[in-house]
């Protein structure tokens, strides 16, 4: 009797604790087809309120100013290239974008592990917060070479985001046209960049350390596990999927990002571009999460919930075509695919204002009626 009452009293603190406690959920991925289409894409997932979301288009020239802890003072840039991208909270900030050279970038959210460096009240006008990194990156640079040569030169410090009240941990994923991706992380105040050779990222711990963890998984495979005979006796598979026996289905970011590596280097034969857009979903799609039940980013009693516009956690789900400069993407209100064909937006005569269209014209499922009239 005891021995149970002590488990019901962990079960309940357990449970607890998940109550208040935010479980990270965004999925980043890469894919290469056998054409050299470069694809990057990736799951948003926010279990407490509906971020609005809109397709944001920078015109080529727009002029930016880093934001810092004591305000609209900090480094002044133009868009040296175009770009569009998806904004949150009605903000001019992106958070998952494609410029006009084919480099792409996701934020992702990197709690508990992210600590920028002090900002320096002296190098204000070269500094710019970690929400506006994504800007930066979309609007100066055109490789990941460039990247990494170029945030050697700026300061990148934790501002807090008056939406969220809190200053935003995020590390970020990296991808050009070559097929090159990297990882950011900003750790104990120093900038790290790693070379994201599986093309994958998740949440928290650091990129090495999920790395590291792969080393558990190296007896994944999709090829059928052989039959063994013991004593005589021999033991075949069950059904099908042996040779992933061991795959963690749980939604923690670590073992998020071991399915990820397991189905991003387990794909079909993709020929071409529109045979890696049916990949990138078919993946990402796995990663979807409901309302509350799993929980996602966002849930907890930091930020209270209100789900009155939501039907999803995960509230959209993006495909970037590097290669030919086209973004897909579905919502949490409708699994229709929708596209935009970024070459043929002109970002040097769009004027100089940010232009902003709904992810959705309507916030409804897109559903194509097939009922044969029969008679």
């Amino acid at each position: 009797m005891k021995k149970s009452i002590k488990v019901s009293a962990i079960l309940t603190l357990c449970l607890a604790l998940l109550a208040n406690s935010t479980i990270f959920a965004c999925t980043g991925i890469r894919l290469i087809a056998e054409d050299g289409t470069v694809r990057y894409g990736r799951s948003m997932e926010w279990g407490s309120f509906d971020i609005n979301s809109q397709v944001a288009f920078i015109p080529k020239g727009f002029q930016f100013r880093g934001l810092t802890p004591e305000g609209q003072n900090g480094k002044q840039f133009s868009a040296k290239y175009g770009f569009m991208g998806l904004d949150w909270m009605g903000k001019d900030l992106i958070v998952d974008g494609m410029n006009e050279m084919g480099l792409a970038i996701g934020n992702f959210y990197f709690p508990d592990f992210a600590e920028y460096p002090e900002f320096v009240s002296q190098e204000a006008d070269n500094t710019i917060s970690s929400q506006g990194l994504p800007n930066y990156i979309l609007a100066q640079f055109a490789t990941v070479e460039e990247v990494k040569e170029g945030l050697q030169k700026v300061n990148v410090v934790g501002v807090i985001e008056e939406s969220l009240g809190i200053v935003v941990d995020s590390h970020w994923m990296v991808t050009d046209a070559s097929g090159e991706s990297i990882v950011i992380e900003y750790i104990n105040g120093e900038l790290k960049i790693y070379d994201a050779s599986v093309g994958v990222i998740t949440n928290a711990p650091s990129y090495d350390w999920h790395l590291t963890n792969l080393r558990n998984y190296i007896n994944l495979s999709f090829e059928t596990a052989k039959p063994k005979t013991i004593n005589g006796n021999t033991f075949s598979q069950i059904g099908v999927g042996s040779g992933m026996v061991g795959l963690p289905g749980d939604m923690t970011p670590p073992s998020r990002f071991v399915r990820a590596v397991a189905w991003t280097q387990t794909t079909r034969p993709m020929e071409n571009a529109d045979e890696s857009l049916y990949e990138m979903f078919r993946i990402l799609d796995n990663f979807n999460l409901t309302l509350s039940a799993d929980r996602a980013e966002g849930t907890g009693e930091m930020f209270g919930k209100d789900h009155s516009t939501m039907r999803s956690a995960t509230i959209w789900t993006t495909s970037w075509d590097l290669t030919n400069l086209v973004f897909n993407y579905h919502t949490q209100d409708n699994r229709r695919v929708q596209q935009i064909n970024m070459s043929e937006i002109d970002f040097s005569n769009m004027g100089d204002q940010i232009v902003r269209i709904p992810l959705d014209i309507e916030r409804t499922q897109d559903i194509l009626d097939r009922t044969p009239h029969l008679k």
